[in-house]
């Protein structure tokens, strides 16, 4: 097959592609559903893969008493070339079904990562919110690839129950009395393995929860390395990984240990019942009912029991860890956009007004605002761009690893009652009146997707992606050449360019690593520029550049930025002499409104601006 990776359409409005998230089975029931054309052929082809061992005894009963007890060569032949058809169809389906098995992984990969990142799009910034970063990433890794496996041995499992069928409608033709003892004897030995499911599966989701911590705690380091530096912290959190490591290792332990309870339970209870056929046969051979092909066909059944009953048994094990990765996806999938929305138009050169500050930005204005506290000021630029405060967050998870299994279920509990206490929280700021208007009209009467277009908000927690300068410059790859070298020249980040080998092809590291803050800052600066948005805000735009920098780029953006709204959070005396107006808060309200100059007669005022102004001079 030549269609790897497959064509997963994650994002379509069909049916299919709306995860079931009520409870974790009901997502893996719909995973499975999402490919059951892939599932069931799976099946079949596992249930053919599975005939060799089931029709070999009965082949080679028949071949021993109908041609080498009878001396009938003819018969023999049969028989045997019969039994070599059946060994070369279970080869064919054998390759089928594992061609199957990887394109049934690969959906559920792929198809689980792309719904991640669907969501991740959608929610934005309430992503944060609701989880940690590290549990994004183990759900679009780890939990991905076990979505893969659980298809895989689903579908193998149904051909496995076929295949047991078909021997047991076998052993009843020729015996039922040992017919009977396999149909009643199976599900109760593959019941005795039930009492192990739950410590496996509270040792799963232990372990599960701490490698999604310490990932998080990875993702921070990484992203954190450079300030960890600065202030010696390194040792400090290398420590802190290295327990958790450690706490994850010894989860892993016991996760293993219940795993291979598990599987020496399917080993023990397989043998039990071949010893038990074996025994059984033997008997029924000497008390005439059963011929010597007969007997040797139902060893051979015997043996072949033991394939059926460990691959239910491997089901088992792979269904509690879908579960447990099911329950940490739908974590992720539940939460919508606690947003309002409405149809109201949104006009292209809107006039905003902040109820909470009272605050107005004129379109066509370059407005910067001021604020002793930097908080009040960030605060604005969330409510214009319509942003929940960034005050709130997330939750770390509980270690459940030291709990039994009911005190781990109540902490789980009450850690999901906790985030859905905050998602309400968050829905119910949503839901009400904005407080920010556009025209007199209310954002929450407005189109959000209308509004992220035309009010564009870039601060601080800004980041870049691995890419070229071109890409980190313009990442929707719509605009040309000479648009990009224009706002890069805006933001003053010609020396980025110089400095990077291969110009616009240079390459970029995650997060912008290899970078200067200050040409961070810059190059994030000609991204928001380029987008060219109606209203622009930026927060602090020039906090980590040098003066003769930060110049270039306040002359340089009143001209990119002429005839468009540009709203920005900023104490810098260089910004703020080449804004059309600046707006004094205090206390989260606008006091003063007016020019640099004529503000600096404000002692409030000159308290906030006064500092930089002395460093500038």
């Amino acid at each position: 097959m030549h269609d790897f990776p497959p064509d997963v359409d994650a994002y379509t409005p069909a049916e299919t592609s709306r995860p079931d998230t009520r409870s974790p089975a009901r997502f893996l029931v719909w995973l499975l559903r999402a490919q059951w054309d892939v599932v069931a052929a799976m099946a079949v082809a596992g249930l053919i893969w599975f005939l060799p061992g089931a029709l070999s005894p009965l082949l080679l009963g028949k071949a021993i008493d109908s041609g080498v007890l009878r001396g009938d060569m003819w018969a023999t032949l049969g028989w045997a070339g019969l039994l070599a058809f059946v060994i070369v169809c279970g080869a064919a389906a054998g390759i089928t079904q594992h061609t199957l098995a990887v394109r049934g992984w690969l959906i559920a990969l792929y198809g689980t990562q792309k719904l991640v990142t669907r969501k991740a799009v959608q929610l934005g910034h309430v992503l944060s919110r609701r989880l940690p970063t590290g549990e994004v990433l183990s759900i679009s890794s780890s939990d991905s690839n076990t979505f893969g496996q659980t298809v895989e041995v689903v579908s193998r499992g149904l051909g496995s129950l076929a295949a047991f069928a078909l021997v047991c409608g076998l052993m009843f033709t020729t015996s039922p009395p040992l017919g009977w003892v396999v149909l009643i004897a199976a599900p109760l030995l593959v019941g005795a393995a039930s009492p192990v499911l739950r410590p496996l599966n509270h040792a799963q989701t232990a372990e599960r929860t701490q490698t999604g911590e310490l990932t998080s705690m990875a993702t921070d380091i990484v992203s954190g390395l450079r300030i960890l530096r600065g202030i010696g912290g390194e040792r400090t959190f290398g420590n802190n990984y290295a327990v958790q490591s450690q706490k994850v290792r010894r989860l892993g332990v016991a996760t293993g240990t219940w795993q291979a309870v598990t599987e020496t339970i399917s080993v023990l209870v397989s043998g039990m019942l071949l010893v038990t056929l074996v025994w059984l046969g033997s008997h029924e051979m000497l008390a005439g009912r059963l011929t010597v092909g007969q007997l040797i066909s139902f060893v051979g059944y015997a043996l072949f029991m033991v394939w059926p009953l460990q691959t239910f048994f491997e089901f088992a094990q792979k269904w509690v860890q879908g579960l447990v990765s099911a329950r940490k996806t739908i974590a992720l999938l539940n939460p919508e956009l606690p947003f309002s929305q409405g149809d109201e138009p949104l006009s292209p050169r809107p006039r905003l007004v902040d109820a909470a500050s009272g605050v107005a930005v004129e379109p066509g204005r370059f407005l910067a605002v001021v604020s002793g506290v930097p908080e009040d000021s960030a605060a604005l630029a969330d409510r214009l761009g319509r942003y929940l405060p960034t005050e709130q967050g997330f939750e770390a998870d509980e270690d459940e690893s030291e709990l039994s299994g009911r005190a781990a279920r109540r902490a789980r509990v009450e850690k999901d009652a906790r985030r859905a206490e905050a998602a309400a929280r968050d829905a119910e700021e949503g839901a009400r009146p904005w407080g920010v208007t556009a025209d007199g009209v209310d954002y929450g009467r407005l189109p959000l997707a209308s509004l992220r277009r035309t009010v564009v908000v870039s601060d601080t927690a800004s980041q870049l992606f691995a890419g070229t300068l071109q890409q980190a410059v313009d990442p929707w790859g719509t605009h040309s050449r000479e648009q990009a070298e224009a706002v890069l020249h805006a933001a003053a980040a010609e020396d980025v360019y110089a400095g990077l080998p291969g110009g616009w092809d240079g390459t970029i590291d995650e997060l912008g690593r290899g970078l200067s803050g200050g040409q961070r800052q810059r190059v994030v600066l000609a991204r928001a520029l380029l987008l060219d948005p109606e209203v622009l805000v930026l927060v602090e735009p020039t906090s980590a550049v040098d003066a003769h920098t930060e110049a270039s780029i306040a002359e340089r953006l009143v001209v990119q930025r002429r005839g468009r709204t540009t709203v920005v959070m900023t104490a810098s005396p260089l910004l703020l002499h080449h804004a059309d107006e600046v707006s004094l808060l205090v206390d989260g309200r606008e006091v003063a409104r007016g020019r640099h100059a004529d503000l600096l007669g404000d002692d409030r005022y000159r308290a906030v601006v006064g500092r930089g102004m002395e460093e500038d001079e």
